[in-house]
């Protein structure tokens, strides 16, 4: 109230220009933060309608206290629709452009037939201004902000700063388009439509097939049919445990318990046992359709974009295929931190170089033979590769079964190829440098009694 009297006194009592010595009294402001530490803060996701897109941001302030509030909160949001909405932006700010791609550009540039012509100092001046160019149109920070496109997004990180009095700004952002950079056949409505009654015959003829197997533990048996099913009295609870336990059709879980002597373990792991087969025949399909998920954890502070593809739009839409994804985006959040790809053979070979290296001079191997010194070393750095990838991580939901198992299982109930393609994974600050403060010191920070 104070800083607005002020202001209008010094305006001639002109409101208008009072806000504009307010916005840029604001502004300065927020430029005297900018060199302050800025740790805390919080990460934001935004996945728009159809789940074909999503984004991941960490916006960054000073305080718990600030992140906690609702204007700091609505900014992050904003954010991460405004990456959204910005296909082409790839970096936060102008200055994280990488040096090796600008140089790239600038020789590309050089080589454009309307430049060959010019005098050299003039050539340069115009490919500068053409990089410099192409460098804004991929920055974050200089976009036309969404919902006010008279500013940029820098002018609202500052206004937001000048607002909260505290140093904001976008450390880093994920964003993930489904299906970007894989190769998606054409299909119309209509052929879609038939793809699925295809799928739906051939998932008939699996389901026939399934009765004529025999559990992994037993020699598959050939030609059984409906009548080779044993005349085994099954109960109707039994079947409803079966059928809640693995997911399958009433009939396959009546005679999966005929053929098992009503064992309920035995007649789960035939099931099972065929359906996983399924699903390795299905890993060589193409699956370029699925779905973009998103979990933030309470707080905040840890959050993870995900892509988890399957064949069809059809099968991404349903409820099956959804809460897969949902808990896979949970299960990313759960893993260690070391965990950082989605399969073994994701793992660089520089690293596995790398890792041999550093675990073949390590001091407990040096007295070994050098035949079992190699086989130890391959061992251990087997097992740092498994402690890397997702699909080797136990399930939160199930830890006797791998993230692996859990897939290949909802493949079989689907009955569409799945895969996990990307993710990616923010904790809140992490690499940075944070200040100790305690939270009475923050509060008095806030309430300006420090």
């Amino acid at each position: 109230m104070m800083d607005c009297k002020k202001a209008l006194a010094e305006c001639g009592c002109d409101v208008d220009k009072a806000n504009d010595y307010l916005r840029k009294k604001g502004l300065v402001s927020a430029d005297k933060k900018a060199s302050r530490i800025a740790s805390d803060g919080l990460v934001a996701q935004y996945i728009h309608a159809g789940s074909r897109l999503g984004v991941l941001v960490e916006v960054n302030c000073e305080t718990d206290f600030v992140a906690k509030g609702d204007i700091f909160r609505s900014m992050a949001q904003d954010m991460a629709m405004q990456i959204a909405a910005n296909a082409e932006v790839e970096f936060v700010a102008k200055e994280d452009a990488s040096p090796d791609w600008i140089e790239s550009e600038k020789q590309s540039e050089l080589q454009k037939e309307d430049l060959k012509s010019k005098p050299e100092n003039i050539r340069e001046k115009m490919v500068e201004g053409r990089v410099n160019k192409l460098v804004k149109e991929k920055a974050l920070l200089e976009q036309a902000f969404i919902k006010d496109t008279s500013k940029t997004v820098s002018e609202i990180v500052k206004e937001t700063s000048a607002s909260i009095g505290e140093k904001v700004s976008i450390r880093r952002f994920s964003r993930f388009v489904l299906g970007e950079g894989m190769t998606k056949k054409s299909s119309d409505l209509a052929s879609e439509v038939e793809e699925q009654t295809k799928a739906l015959q051939a998932a008939a003829a699996d389901k026939k097939e399934a009765l004529t197997a025999a559990p992994a533990s037993a020699p598959e048996p050939q030609g059984i049919s409906d009548e080779d099913v044993p005349d085994v009295k099954v109960s109707p609870k039994a079947v409803k445990e079966l059928r809640d336990k693995s997911g399958a059709g009433m009939m396959d879980c009546k005679k999966a318990l005929a053929m098992n002597n009503g064992d309920l373990q035995a007649a789960a792991d035939f099931l099972r046992a065929k359906g996983l087969a399924r699903a390795d025949k299905k890993a060589s399909r193409a699956a370029t359709e699925g779905a973009i998920g998103a979990y933030i954890h309470a707080g905040s502070r840890l959050g993870v974009l995900l892509e988890v593809n399957c064949e069809t739009d059809f099968v991404a839409r349903g409820d099956k295929f959804k809460e897969l994804v949902a808990d896979l985006a949970m299960q990313v959040a759960a893993c260690p931190a070391a965990v950082s790809v989605v399969s073994k053979q994701d793992v660089p070979a520089a690293d596995l170089d790398r890792e041999r290296d550093m675990e073949m001079q390590k001091e407990d191997l040096q007295k070994k033979p050098e035949n079992i010194r190699s086989k130890i070393v391959e061992g251990r750095v087997a097992k740092i590769v498994n402690e890397r990838a997702l699909l080797e991580q136990d399930f939160i939901k199930d830890p006797k079964k791998k993230v692996s198992e859990v897939v290949k299982e909802s493949v079989a109930v689907i009955g569409e190829n799945i895969q996990i393609r990307r993710f990616s994974r923010f904790f809140l600050g992490e690499g940075l440098e944070k200040k100790s403060q305690d939270f009475a010191a923050e509060v008095a920070a806030q309430t300006g009694q420090s």
